[in-house]
């Protein structure tokens, strides 16, 4: 009798669909829009945070895009364009999310959400995950467009949702017998590993580990968001404040979406 041969990858369904989505979107995109059109997809679907702010305070956004203006260059000609009406678009809050760069934007979001997500999903189960990842995007766009209130840039991608999948992470994975890394979150081999009760936030907040891993993630996101353009590494701007709110929703809000483990006990030392 022939044993069932193990899957390659053994990722949680929810989180394969959500990467097949994406990137399907993406190839669509990528393959069967005009630049017209995609420019015309992003003008929808990406959030713009000075259509928010024009809601209220339009005289100030028309006075951010007169100063674009004075200081020349095409910039005022994009931001013009995804302006547009003005008007808030309130989806784009989430849909946002769906959207990338390119195939290496992309890339590098799902293999980050596979690595972190993975653990996430399979014990929060597809619908929790769903909700987190819907709190950690918006959770992104809330605190990127408290510091670019007047920006008519467009923002795109699901960092937010991955940073949140970190930040959930890491109330659990850094416990004996969790799972950490690419390769546990691809082939799992206990599955009770994902079971074990999540320590309270401020235990988490004392173990060494995590706090190395906070500090190396925040150090890391400011030099990347701050010097992506200047040093060449990036042609658009990273959205580094977006992936903070998206870290600190899933690493604060991790109980409201984490199952009641009441089979597992632990030692606190």
């Amino acid at each position: 009798m022939s044993t069932p041969r193990e899957r390659l990858f053994n990722l949680p369904g929810v989180l394969v669909w959500l990467i097949v989505a994406m990137g399907a979107i993406h190839a669509f995109r990528l393959h069967f829009l005009t630049n017209e059109d995609d420019l015309a997809l992003l003008a929808t679907f990406a959030f713009v945070p000075a259509r928010l702010t024009a809601q209220f305070d339009a005289a100030g956004v028309a006075a951010a895009l007169r100063n674009l203006a004075l200081r020349g260059g095409d910039d005022i000609e994009i931001a013009s364009f995804f302006f547009g009406d003005g008007q808030p678009q309130p989806w784009s809050v989430l849909t946002y999310g769906l959207l990338h760069a390119d195939w290496t934007h992309f890339g590098l979001n799902a293999i980050w959400f596979a690595a972190f997500g993975a653990p996430v999903a399979r014990r929060f189960g597809a619908w929790r995950f769903l909700a987190l990842c819907i709190v950690t995007a918006l959770a992104g766009t809330g605190v990127h467009w408290l510091f670019h209130l007047y920006d008519a840039m467009p923002m795109i991608g699901a960092s937010a949702a991955v940073s949140g999948a970190m930040g959930a992470a890491l109330r659990f994975v850094f416990q004996p017998g969790a799972p950490l890394g690419l390769a546990l979150a691809l082939r799992p081999d206990e599955p009770l590993a994902y079971r074990l009760p999540a320590l309270p936030l401020r235990h988490v907040m004392r173990d060494q580990r995590v706090l190395t891993f906070i500090i190396f993630w925040f150090a890391s996101n400011l030099i990347f968001g701050v010097g992506a353009q200047p040093l060449g590494l990036s042609e658009a701007g990273i959205a580094w404040q977006a992936h903070v709110g998206g870290f600190l929703a899933g690493l604060l809000f991790f109980s409201a979406f984490d199952p009641k483990r009441s089979d597992f006990t632990f030692e606190l030392r």
